[in-house]
């Protein structure tokens, strides 16, 4: 196993060697993989891998975005970015920019404190070259107005000194959102640099996992044994990719040297492995009813065995439904793809195998098939689940919510008889939530068979009494009304799956036919309407099928977007 380097600098920002000498001297120290991640340019990308082409060492593009978090500077690595796509080069135009405003203002400043510099001056001595903070160091120490590096940050260029000057406010959620939109990977930088005590340092970690974060620095040139033990905690508790990286710059950090660091320092491949699995693992969101399902509510073959091919490639395949846990569970009986048969169709394909799993209630349960095991689950407070029950009892609609063994009804009536003719699952007739529930439910149902009106008008009830800010509400056909958490939905079940399994977003493929598959269809990378599917529905969709759900539209979903 090799050793890699995913956190490099060279003189296109403020590292003093070529890309190219960069790329000779990495291979000189045995790695067999770098990433090149200047502060906030892209200039030297295309050099490295140029010059790369051909020699024992791979090459990854990267970037390292200085933000802003609560007055201290955070820094965010992107990994893999496609450096050419629209969004990132927008948005790194306007980064440049706010540096640029700041270079001047600071060197403003700086006169000021009789100091002749200009940012003029600065380009012309460092050619080439993003100027950063280090440029400036260089600056006064050649002209003498310090004696050393760290004077000039201590006297003129740290935070807390009257010159310095704060770039505009750029947070370290957006650098993820343009690094995950331009297909890369999002690394929060050297994390215990910033000081921030555990605490806090989760408080940061956490908040930036649910804006997209995907990795995390496990070993850094400065960690010590239990520091570096510290951050991988964090990682595994926070489903992170491990990264990490020396840091080098080049002669302007004396005794830091590339792969290595202090000394100690040693980033195992295993890491850059585990991050092209990520890039490369495709996972599948199916609706059941009208998707996956036929009308009589079979698995077609075909389905099936594309479905099989897909899991023994490495691919991931989610049962993504309005139903309860057990009624989704019971078709996954009837995949009849257990763990044992998934391993067998791997063991020509030379890939681990993908896992199954379920997003239930509209995705405010997520669930691994293979392991039985909850992954997460949001619920519906019980004080408003019976708010919700006593609206449609007023109103004369059916309503309806569940245990985790039964569906608890408001009567044994023909809606009733009706949904369990599907959903087959034991029942018991209650409407004081709070005798019948042990927990808060994960979502409530209203159902009307012969008056839709009904349900439009008991729906406008509860969005105007105010009980629904933190609901959800949607249709998943012509009868049924579902109400669910907000941090639920099909839509967020996808990022919040992604997330888990540290598959990229831009891997996703989601495919549905009713209302409450559009935000899973537009969370995806691909949204997929069944031939089927409400009208709509198509319009918002990317694709939408030749063949419907009778007619093994999913095989087809598979065998183009996957298995192609």
């Amino acid at each position: 196993m090799g050793s890699i380097d995913l956190h490099v600098h060279s003189m296109r920002s403020d590292g003093t060697l070529t890309p190219q000498e960069l790329v000779d001297y990495a291979i000189e120290k045995g790695l067999c993989a770098m990433a090149l991640t200047d502060h906030d340019t892209i200039d030297g990308i295309d050099e490295i891998i140029e010059y790369a082409k051909n020699k024992p060492i791979e090459v990854i593009s990267g970037i390292e975005y200085s933000t802003e978090y609560n007055g201290r500077d955070v820094h965010i690595v992107g990994l893999f970015i496609d450096h050419k796509a629209p969004v990132f080069l927008q948005y790194l135009e306007r980064f440049q920019q706010s540096r640029t405003d700041r270079n001047y203002k600071l060197c403003a400043n700086l006169r000021q404190a009789g100091i002749d510099i200009t940012y003029e001056a600065l380009l012309e001595a460092y050619p080439n070259a993003i100027i950063t903070r280090a440029h400036y160091a260089g600056f006064l120490l050649d002209k003498g107005y310090v004696k050393s590096r760290k004077e000039a940050f201590d006297r003129y260029l740290g935070d807390h000194t009257p010159y310095f000057v704060h770039r505009e406010k750029i947070t370290p959620e957006e650098v993820i959102e343009v690094t995950l939109k331009s297909g890369g990977i999002p690394v929060l930088a050297h994390p215990l640099l910033y000081q921030l005590g555990r605490e806090q340092l989760e408080i940061l970690v956490r908040r930036l996992k649910d804006a997209g974060l995907m990795g995390i620095e496990t070993r850094y040139c400065t960690y010590s044994p239990s520091e570096e033990k510290q951050v991988e905690a964090l990682a595994k508790k926070y489903h992170l990719l491990q990264s990490g990286g020396s840091d080098f710059h080049g002669e302007s950090k004396p005794g830091l040297d590339l792969a290595v660091g202090y000394g100690h320092l040693y980033v195992p491949e295993r890491f850059l492995d585990k991050m092209k699995q990520s890039l490369n693992t495709k996972i599948l969101f199916t609706d059941l009813d009208q998707t996956l399902l036929t009308t009589d509510k079979r698995i077609m073959e075909k389905s099936r065995n594309k479905i099989i091919q897909m899991l023994a490639q490495g691919n991931h395949f989610v049962l993504a439904s309005g139903r309860p846990i057990n009624s989704i569970l019971d078709v996954y009986e009837k995949l009849n793809i257990q763990k044992d048969g998934i391993q067998k169709a791997c063991a020509s394909s030379n890939h681990e195998a993908g896992g199954i799993y379920a997003t239930a209630y509209n995705g405010a349960v997520l669930y691994d098939c293979l392991e039985h095991t909850f992954m997460e689950q949001y619920e519906v407070p019980i004080d408003t689940a019976q708010a919700i029950f006593d609206m449609a009892l007023e109103m004369g609609v059916h309503i309806q919510t569940y245990t985790d063994t039964h569906i608890v009804s408001c009567a044994e009536d023909k809606e009733l008889s009706f949904y369990t003719r599907t959903i087959k699952m034991n029942y018991k007739v209650g409407t004081e939530l709070a005798k019948e529930l042990v927990h808060p439910p994960f979502k409530v149902l209203a159902i009307e068979l012969e008056d839709r009106s009904r349900l439009e008008a008991l729906r406008l009830k509860i969005e105007a009494s105010g009980i629904g800010e933190d609901l959800i509400c949607a249709y998943s056909n012509e009868w049924f009304l579902e109400f669910y958490n907000k941090q639920a939905g099909k839509g967020n079940a996808l990022i919040h799956l992604c997330r888990a399994l540290q598959v990229h977003v831009k891997n996703s493929i989601a495919a549905g036919d009713e209302e409450n598959d559009i935000s899973m269809i537009e969370a995806a990378a691909i949204g997929v309407c069944m031939a089927n599917g409400n009208p709509a529905v198509k319009k918002l969709a990317d694709y939408v099928t030749q063949n419907d759900n009778n007619h093994d539209g999913i095989a087809e979903v598979i065998q183009k977007f996957i298995l192609e």
